[in-house]
């Protein structure tokens, strides 16, 4: 395939507002695709020219991109800055400026454009920024409009094509399998693979067989289970039948550890690698784990050890960087608290029960210095739940995740098989919803300044694969948050609204569903206006007096807060324990 015909795919998953289009032409994309460019392609549609979770980065910024563009078109670099601050998308910029030049394509394939980009990201060294140019320079010379304007967004990120993981897989499904039904298994796959392409290339070289068979992996993150929420011990005993695992809910980052002999990697709960950011996790794992390969599932919790406290997640959120990590380290040292066990020297316990799991977590740890094994308990009394939820509350901590004993890691579910008790659960709403920004509507007085008066965000419907509206929130965020939001917000807009996106609620921008919001509100209303959880004529969900509680740059969107949650919540927010 001609990386020009892929980008006329492209073109139309851009320009499409429906996401049944999303999946029907991807579908036909995929059945024009050979063997050796499903991964290529499913890469290139994320954007990316390797899985999620390798660190492997274009690492090109704006300057750099449109220095490319001026070399490749013979134009003044200053000349496509100055459009690009017209428009807003260098893709447009390199789009305009080919169409103006006529440029010729000389068909180079996708995997030839594949390739280039893959030396790009791993060039470095001497003279990296003059090399990284001219590469995507060379590129550019031979590629039409259309084509140019594609390729230009790859390494900036800013591809807008509003595909989410779901619809590649319902995609791969229809073009390979003739019924979108049959999604689950490979989901099920990608959940212990995070591998989009691996899936592809399995799929095509080996069938639904072939995919069923693939496996956890050590180096490969598996996608984390969640937790649904119920209110009461009472409650979560009734829906378990009367035994249940219970251990303390820690509101840190979820860090799954991967040892591999002497190699450690760390992966967050949206799989990005973050070794670098955790050296003492790194070290500890080194130290205390008496396995060669391993694979755990911990949150990592800032701590301090003279006064034996546990630090808010504002705290531990500080050592999210990828500068002076040493110096925070020795500031705000983390501990890993290892919760779960998915594979042990060669074999994998993501099918055991969990009782089993946990008798092999306190077995494969040694030492409580970095890495903190939490064995939990079992009980069959409501009352010990009620103790344990206390003691946590007393620690400063969240408050617990009960789980059924007898179910195995279900890698990227979120059921009723583990369950949130909170602080808050059992009165009216006062836990913390995460949400996702989709756009914005301009301010009036003193909020036109910032260019955002309010904020319409949603949460995500699992079933549908789409974001639907819930609230718009106007407070809670300070003079300076309104202008991140701006600058953030801004750099991912689109002319309409995306076409995972279900709204009645019209903002004056759209923006692609990226920023997740964690946010606290009064209560959950019935809403005409809002799309969560309407169907049939019926009215949604809302949050009332919703305001801004932190940024979650930790999850992804399809990470925020499901409309099944939301209605969940709603039945609950007034039940008393």
């Amino acid at each position: 395939m001609t990386f020009a015909q892929f980008t006329q795919f492209l073109e139309q998953l851009e320009n499409t507002s429906s996401r049944l289009s999303l999946i029907d032409i991807l579908s036909r994309l995929f059945r024009e695709v050979s063997v050796l460019e499903i991964t290529q392609v499913v890469y290139l549609i994320q954007g990316r020219v390797a899985p999620f979770y390798e660190p492997i980065e274009l690492g090109m910024s704006e300057k750099l991109v449109a220095a490319a563009i001026a070399r490749a078109y013979g134009v003044d670099k200053e000349e496509v800055l100055k459009e690009y601050g017209r428009v807003g998308d260098l893709g447009k910029v390199a789009e305009k400026i080919a169409q103006d030049l006529r440029i010729k394509n000389k068909d180079l394939r996708v995997d030839e454009v594949f390739n280039i980009l893959l030396q790009i990201a791993k060039t470095s060294g001497e003279g990296t920024v003059d090399r990284k140019v001219t590469l995507l320079s060379d590129l550019l010379k031979g590629m039409d409009p259309i084509s140019a304007k594609h390729l230009v967004r790859i390494p900036l990120g800013t591809s807008r094509l509003g595909v989410g993981d779901p619809t590649v897989l319902d995609a791969f499904a229809q073009s390979k399998l003739g019924d979108r039904k049959q999604r689950k298994e490979l989901e099920e796959a990608y959940n212990r693979t995070s591998d989009l392409g691996l899936i592809g290339e399995t799929l095509w070289n080996q069938g639904l067989e072939g995919v069923k068979k693939l496996d956890v992996t050590v180096g490969r993150p598996i996608r984390p289970q969640l937790a649904e929420r119920l209110p009461t011990p009472e409650a979560i005993m009734e829906k378990f039948g009367g035994r249940a695992h219970v251990q303390f809910k820690f509101d840190g980052f979820r860090t799954q550890i991967h040892k591999n002999g002497d190699e450690v990697r760390i992966f967050s709960r949206n799989l990005e690698e973050t070794t670098a950011m955790l050296p003492e996790i790194v070290e500890g794992a080194k130290k205390q784990i008496k396995a060669k390969t391993a694979i755990l599932d911990a949150e990592a919790l800032a701590f301090n050890p003279t006064s034996d406290e546990f630090l808010p997640f504002q705290e531990t959120a500080k050592r999210r960087r990828k500068y002076q990590v040493e110096e925070m380290a020795q500031k705000l040292p983390l501990k890993a608290f290892v919760f779960d066990v998915m594979y042990v020297d060669g074999k994998s316990y993501v099918g055991m029960p969990l009782s089993e799991r946990i008798k092999e977590l306190q077995k494969v740890i040694s030492g409580d210095e970095v890495l903190v094994v939490q064995p939990g308990e079992f009980t069959d009394k409501t009352e010990r739940i009620q103790e344990l939820f206390d003691d946590a509350i007393t620690k400063g901590l969240e408050g617990l995740v009960v789980k059924k004993p007898d179910t195995g890691y279900e890698a990227g579910a979120r059921n009723f098989n583990w369950v949130k008790l909170k602080r808050h659960s059992s009165g009216e709403l006062k836990d913390t919803i995460d949400v996702v920004l989709l756009g914005y509507i301009f301010g009036r007085g003193k909020r036109a300044e910032f260019g955002a008066g309010s904020l319409l965000v949603g949460v995500y419907d699992k079933e549908k694969d789409e974001f639907v509206t819930v609230t718009k929130i106007g407070t809670g965020l300070s003079d300076e948050e309104w202008r991140q939001i701006h600058a953030r917000a801004d750099k991912i807009r689109v002319e309409k609204k995306p076409a995972r996106v279900n709204a009645i609620v019209e903002p004056s921008v759209w923006i692609k569903p990226e920023i997740v919001l964690e946010v606290l509100a009064d209560e959950i209303t019935k809403s005409p206006v809002h799309t969560a959880g309407k169907v049939d004529g019926q009215p949604g969900y809302a949050l009332r007096f919703p305001r801004l509680v932190n940024f979650r740059d930790d999850k992804k969107p399809e990470d925020a807060t499901t409309v099944k949650e939301l209605v969940e919540m709603y039945s609950q927010q007034y039940k008393k324990g």
